[in-house]
């Protein structure tokens, strides 16, 4: 559920429509990744956050699996740059400070690393192609 200006953690159970328009604006119709690599078993048992702009309509989403991995971070291009990506990325840090989590990992696309670089990820390990588009793997120490 939408709200003016926020992001919340949501299910997937309650939420997949909505979570499915924007990955599939993003990755599948922008970056041309196949529907076949998008969708899988991970996004029922996934903490999602979906944000949402001024006027309450859906813009971004991104997951964390249960293993403390975050994937899966979209934002329709309008709406890039405008602090929604920071904010669904703070709320899943939150998230795993929570937990009491020591460490956090994601897989950026090479051209997102200065962006998770500002939130103290570091690269780590070498560059690698996923569904076409050249990726790094990153790690967040967590206090």
């Amino acid at each position: 559920m939408c709200y003016s200006h926020s992001v919340h953690i949501v299910s997937w159970k309650d939420e997949a429509l909505t979570l499915r328009v924007i990955r599939t604006e993003v990755f599948i119709n922008e970056q041309q990744i196949p529907e076949v690599m998008e969708w899988d078993e991970f996004d029922a048992i996934s903490i999602h956050v979906l944000a949402c702009n001024f006027d309450g309509l859906p813009v971004g989403t991104a997951r964390l699996l249960p293993d403390g991995y975050i994937g899966r971070m979209a934002v329709l291009k309008e709406w890039r740059n405008k602090g929604y990506g920071g904010a669904m990325l703070q709320k899943l840090l939150e998230e795993l400070s929570n937990r009491h989590e020591k460490k956090v990992m994601l897989n950026a696309q090479a051209s997102a690393v200065k962006f998770y670089e500002k939130f103290g990820f570091k690269v780590f390990g070498n560059d690698f192609w996923e569904a076409g588009i050249l990726h790094v793997r990153m790690i967040l120490l967590l206090n």
